[in-house]
Protein backbone atom coordinates (compact mmCIF):
# COMPACT_ATOMS: atom_id res chain seq x y z
CA UNK A 1 0.00 0.00 0.00
CA UNK A 2 2.83 2.41 0.69
CA UNK A 3 4.19 2.31 -2.88
CA UNK A 4 0.98 3.44 -4.62
CA UNK A 5 0.59 6.20 -2.03
CA UNK A 6 4.12 7.40 -2.65
CA UNK A 7 3.50 7.29 -6.37
CA UNK A 8 0.37 9.42 -6.02
CA UNK A 9 2.19 11.91 -3.80
CA UNK A 10 4.97 12.31 -6.34
CA UNK A 11 2.52 12.65 -9.24
CA UNK A 12 0.48 15.33 -7.52
CA UNK A 13 3.62 17.04 -6.22
CA UNK A 14 5.13 17.26 -9.71
CA UNK A 15 1.91 18.70 -11.13
CA UNK A 16 1.62 21.17 -8.24
CA UNK A 17 5.22 22.32 -8.65
CA UNK A 18 4.76 22.85 -12.39
CA UNK A 19 1.52 24.76 -11.86
CA UNK A 20 2.97 26.97 -9.13
CA UNK A 21 6.05 27.64 -11.23
CA UNK A 22 3.92 28.86 -14.11
CA UNK A 23 2.06 31.17 -11.72
CA UNK A 24 5.26 32.66 -10.29
CA UNK A 25 5.44 35.67 -12.63
CA UNK A 26 1.84 36.54 -11.74
CA UNK A 27 2.91 36.95 -8.11
CA UNK A 28 6.06 38.78 -9.12
CA UNK A 29 8.56 36.00 -8.42
CA UNK A 30 10.56 33.84 -10.78
CA UNK A 31 9.32 30.38 -11.83
CA UNK A 32 12.32 28.80 -10.09
CA UNK A 33 11.51 30.54 -6.82
CA UNK A 34 7.85 29.57 -7.07
CA UNK A 35 8.72 25.95 -7.80
CA UNK A 36 10.97 25.68 -4.74
CA UNK A 37 8.32 27.16 -2.47
CA UNK A 38 5.62 24.80 -3.78
CA UNK A 39 7.98 21.81 -3.47
CA UNK A 40 8.73 22.68 0.15
CA UNK A 41 5.03 23.20 0.77
CA UNK A 42 4.32 19.66 -0.42
CA UNK A 43 6.68 18.08 2.12
CA UNK A 44 6.07 17.10 5.72
CA UNK A 45 9.59 18.12 6.77
CA UNK A 46 11.92 21.04 5.95
CA UNK A 47 14.67 20.42 3.39
CA UNK A 48 18.26 21.56 2.99
CA UNK A 49 19.90 22.84 -0.17
CA UNK A 50 21.13 19.42 -1.31
CA UNK A 51 17.66 17.91 -0.94
CA UNK A 52 16.09 20.74 -2.92
CA UNK A 53 18.73 20.36 -5.63
CA UNK A 54 18.05 16.64 -5.90
CA UNK A 55 14.28 16.92 -5.68
CA UNK A 56 13.96 19.60 -8.34
CA UNK A 57 17.12 18.90 -10.35
CA UNK A 58 18.46 22.43 -9.94
CA UNK A 59 21.93 23.83 -9.53
CA UNK A 60 23.23 24.96 -6.17
CA UNK A 61 23.42 28.54 -7.36
CA UNK A 62 19.79 28.55 -8.52
CA UNK A 63 18.59 27.07 -5.23
CA UNK A 64 20.67 29.51 -3.18
CA UNK A 65 19.35 32.56 -5.05
CA UNK A 66 15.75 31.34 -4.94
CA UNK A 67 15.88 30.58 -1.21
CA UNK A 68 17.35 34.01 -0.54
CA UNK A 69 14.45 35.58 -2.45
CA UNK A 70 11.92 33.43 -0.60
CA UNK A 71 13.36 34.57 2.70
CA UNK A 72 13.05 38.21 1.62
CA UNK A 73 9.40 37.61 0.82
CA UNK A 74 8.97 35.81 4.19
CA UNK A 75 7.82 32.69 2.34
CA UNK A 76 10.45 30.38 3.86
CA UNK A 77 12.42 30.35 7.09
CA UNK A 78 15.98 29.10 7.45
CA UNK A 79 16.51 26.87 10.47
CA UNK A 80 19.59 25.32 12.06
CA UNK A 81 19.43 22.63 14.69
CA UNK A 82 21.54 23.27 17.85
CA UNK A 83 25.06 21.96 17.35
CA UNK A 84 24.52 21.41 13.62
CA UNK A 85 25.79 23.39 10.66
CA UNK A 86 23.05 22.03 8.39
CA UNK A 87 20.55 24.71 7.35
CA UNK A 88 17.07 23.62 6.38
CA UNK A 89 14.29 25.65 4.82
CA UNK A 90 10.77 25.52 6.18
CA UNK A 91 7.92 27.05 4.14
CA UNK A 92 5.43 29.50 5.59
CA UNK A 93 2.20 27.54 5.82
CA UNK A 94 -0.22 30.27 6.91
CA UNK A 95 -1.38 30.77 3.33
CA UNK A 96 -3.46 33.84 4.10
CA UNK A 97 -0.38 35.48 5.58
CA UNK A 98 1.69 34.29 2.60
CA UNK A 99 -0.70 36.02 0.20
CA UNK A 100 -0.58 39.17 2.32
CA UNK A 101 3.21 39.21 2.21
CA UNK A 102 3.20 38.85 -1.57
CA UNK A 103 0.52 41.49 -2.05
CA UNK A 104 2.24 43.93 0.31
CA UNK A 105 5.56 43.71 -1.50
CA UNK A 106 3.99 43.94 -4.95
CA UNK A 107 1.89 46.90 -3.81
CA UNK A 108 4.97 48.72 -2.58
CA UNK A 109 6.99 47.96 -5.72
CA UNK A 110 4.33 48.43 -8.39
CA UNK A 111 0.96 49.74 -7.23
CA UNK A 112 2.09 52.64 -5.04
CA UNK A 113 4.33 54.21 -7.74
CA UNK A 114 1.45 54.06 -10.24
CA UNK A 115 -0.92 55.85 -7.89
CA UNK A 116 1.74 58.39 -6.95
CA UNK A 117 2.46 59.17 -10.60
CA UNK A 118 -1.22 59.56 -11.50
CA UNK A 119 -1.73 62.00 -8.63
CA UNK A 120 1.25 64.00 -9.80
CA UNK A 121 0.20 64.15 -13.46
CA UNK A 122 -3.47 65.09 -13.03
CA UNK A 123 -2.84 68.55 -11.44
CA UNK A 124 -0.26 69.29 -14.13
CA UNK A 125 -2.83 68.61 -16.84
CA UNK A 126 -5.35 70.87 -15.10
CA UNK A 127 -3.08 73.81 -15.86
CA UNK A 128 -3.15 72.98 -19.57
CA UNK A 129 -6.26 74.31 -21.37
CA UNK A 130 -5.82 72.34 -24.59
CA UNK A 131 -8.47 69.81 -25.73
CA UNK A 132 -5.92 66.99 -25.54
CA UNK A 133 -5.09 67.86 -21.94
CA UNK A 134 -8.78 67.89 -20.97
CA UNK A 135 -9.44 64.45 -22.46
CA UNK A 136 -6.17 63.03 -21.14
CA UNK A 137 -6.89 64.38 -17.65
CA UNK A 138 -10.39 62.92 -17.65
CA UNK A 139 -9.06 59.47 -18.56
CA UNK A 140 -6.28 59.65 -15.98
CA UNK A 141 -8.81 60.67 -13.32
CA UNK A 142 -10.96 57.66 -14.17
CA UNK A 143 -7.90 55.44 -13.92
CA UNK A 144 -6.84 57.06 -10.64
CA UNK A 145 -10.29 56.43 -9.17
CA UNK A 146 -10.14 52.76 -10.08
CA UNK A 147 -6.59 52.35 -8.79
CA UNK A 148 -7.47 54.18 -5.57
CA UNK A 149 -10.47 51.92 -5.02
CA UNK A 150 -8.38 48.81 -5.53
CA UNK A 151 -5.64 50.22 -3.31
CA UNK A 152 -8.14 50.84 -0.50
CA UNK A 153 -9.41 47.27 -0.77
CA UNK A 154 -5.84 45.97 -0.66
CA UNK A 155 -5.12 48.04 2.46
CA UNK A 156 -8.09 46.47 4.25
CA UNK A 157 -6.90 43.01 3.23
CA UNK A 158 -3.35 43.70 4.39
CA UNK A 159 -4.62 44.84 7.78
CA UNK A 160 -6.34 41.52 8.25
CA UNK A 161 -9.87 42.66 7.50
CA UNK A 162 -12.30 40.56 5.54
CA UNK A 163 -14.16 42.25 2.69
CA UNK A 164 -17.74 41.33 3.48
CA UNK A 165 -20.70 42.89 1.74
CA UNK A 166 -21.16 45.72 4.22
CA UNK A 167 -17.43 46.34 4.50
CA UNK A 168 -17.06 46.52 0.74
CA UNK A 169 -19.93 48.99 0.42
CA UNK A 170 -18.40 51.27 3.05
CA UNK A 171 -15.00 50.92 1.42
CA UNK A 172 -16.33 51.83 -2.00
CA UNK A 173 -18.17 54.82 -0.57
CA UNK A 174 -15.04 56.01 1.24
CA UNK A 175 -12.85 55.50 -1.81
CA UNK A 176 -15.21 57.60 -3.89
CA UNK A 177 -14.65 60.63 -1.67
CA UNK A 178 -11.08 60.11 -0.50
CA UNK A 179 -8.23 61.95 -2.19
CA UNK A 180 -10.47 62.79 -5.09
CA UNK A 181 -10.08 66.53 -5.01
CA UNK A 182 -12.49 68.88 -6.83
CA UNK A 183 -14.25 67.23 -9.76
CA UNK A 184 -16.24 68.67 -12.61
CA UNK A 185 -19.98 67.99 -12.05
CA UNK A 186 -20.45 66.40 -15.47
CA UNK A 187 -17.72 63.86 -14.83
CA UNK A 188 -19.02 62.56 -11.47
CA UNK A 189 -21.77 60.19 -12.74
CA UNK A 190 -19.47 58.60 -15.29
CA UNK A 191 -16.83 57.86 -12.65
CA UNK A 192 -19.35 56.24 -10.31
CA UNK A 193 -20.54 53.72 -12.86
CA UNK A 194 -17.79 51.11 -12.31
CA UNK A 195 -18.32 51.39 -8.56
CA UNK A 196 -22.07 50.88 -8.92
CA UNK A 197 -21.46 47.77 -11.00
CA UNK A 198 -19.14 46.39 -8.31
CA UNK A 199 -21.79 46.92 -5.64
CA UNK A 200 -24.47 45.25 -7.75
CA UNK A 201 -22.22 42.21 -8.23
CA UNK A 202 -21.54 42.03 -4.47
CA UNK A 203 -25.27 42.19 -3.66
CA UNK A 204 -26.04 39.44 -6.16
CA UNK A 205 -23.27 37.11 -4.91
Amino acid sequence: MSTPKSSEVETVRDAFVQLWGSMGPFWGISPTTARIYSWLLSRAEPADTDEIMQGLEMSRGAVSMACRELREWHLVFAEKAPGSRRVTFRPATDLEKVIRNIVQIRKRREWDPVLESLREWIPRLERDRSPDAAIFRERLEALESLVALTDSMVEVFLKGGMLGRVGLKLLVKAAGGADAGPKEPAAVPAKKQPTERILEEVEES
